[in-house]
């Protein structure tokens, strides 16, 4: 055997959610080397050592997400090979040893699942959502309570014409060509998208404001929904529908820019900071089911990893 593993090994591959607050974090993936930089993924690692597998454990991250963005859910896969003789972890015991020896208060394993060994929390993922928290009536020289910091985009305006930004938001669904609300870096050849849901609505009030911040600050959210997204697309849509809420981009504009197909055209270099932004579920078919308490679903065949073509990214 290359492994050197001891022969009645077993091997148990589990998909886990996990949650944090990006502040901290130089985004969600690993950093490597001797920069003191750190990912998420460095601290899930660092956990999953105290498993003792006979194997290093290795994330592999459903969504990459950028430094300073957080997620409600992640997703990843990783696998467990416990010594001869040794029944696999069950997921309760997986999550409560992860959360035990993470290191970093804001990260934490939400749950986890046993999969077949084939499946892969990138390529098998079937839906990605994410959330985009803006804040009105912000004052430009009055900091946003301590509590909301680093948690949405505060604009000074006192509003935003929502029923424009709705417009906009409906140009940008379906299947198109997101050349345009895309950074450099896109790891995708393909810069073709399919955008099933986008979203503009008012958010639920803070309760971590002072009566006299409660009667000028007003919260909104936009959800995007898509199998995959391009590089900072979302932060990219979320800027220029900020823009037309603002009134300095039309709707009409935004079809224009879309089908532009030009990422360097004079409204597509805006980019909507990464504090504002939520990764908010990340869903694969059949688990659905499982969440509800059905165990035996995540065995089904509709699980298994779908073609791993250039389409199977998630990047917000």
């Amino acid at each position: 055997m290359g492994s050197g593993l001891a022969a009645g090994s077993v091997r148990a591959r589990y998909l886990v959610y996990f949650q944090y607050l990006g502040t901290d974090f130089n985004g969600v993936a690993a950093v490597r080397g001797a920069q003191r930089a750190a990912g998420v993924q460095n601290y899930l690692e660092e956990a999953a050592e105290g498993l003792k597998s006979a194997v290093p454990v290795k994330f592999t991250i459903s969504s990459r997400t950028d430094a300073g963005v957080h997620a409600l859910s992640n997703a990843a896969h990783l696998d467990v090979q416990r010594r001869s003789g040794q029944a696999p972890f069950s997921p309760e015991v997986l999550t409560q040893a992860l959360n035990t020896h993470l290191k970093h208060p804001a990260i934490r394993v939400l749950k986890a699942f046993r999969v077949p060994s084939d499946f892969h929390a990138r390529y098998s993922a079937t839906s990605r959502t994410y959330l985009y928290r803006l804040a009105t009536g912000c004052p430009p020289h009055s900091p946003l309570s301590v509590f909301e910091q680093n948690r949405c985009w505060a604009l000074p305006a006192d509003s935003l014409d929502v029923a424009a930004m709705q417009e906009a938001a409906h140009h940008l669904l379906g299947t198109h060509d997101f050349s345009a609300f895309q950074s450099a870096g896109s790891p995708s050849p393909s810069s073709v998208r399919t955008l099933r849901r986008a979203s503009v609505t008012p958010g639920p009030a803070s309760p971590f404001l002072l009566p006299q911040e409660s009667r000028r600050l007003r919260f909104w959210s936009l959800e995007f929904e898509s199998q995959s997204f391009l590089y900072r697309q979302v932060r990219r849509m979320t800027a220029i529908l900020v823009a037309v809420g603002l009134g300095t981009v039309t709707p009409a504009q935004v079809k224009a820019i879309l089908e532009s197909r030009d990422p360097l055209g004079k409204h597509q270099t805006r980019v909507a900071p990464a504090h504002g932004l939520f990764l908010k579920s990340v869903r694969y078919g059949g688990l659905e089911d499982l969440e509800a308490g059905s165990p035996a679903c995540a065995q089904r065949e509709y699980l298994r990893p779908e073609t791993r073509g250039p389409k199977a990214g998630g990047l917000g």
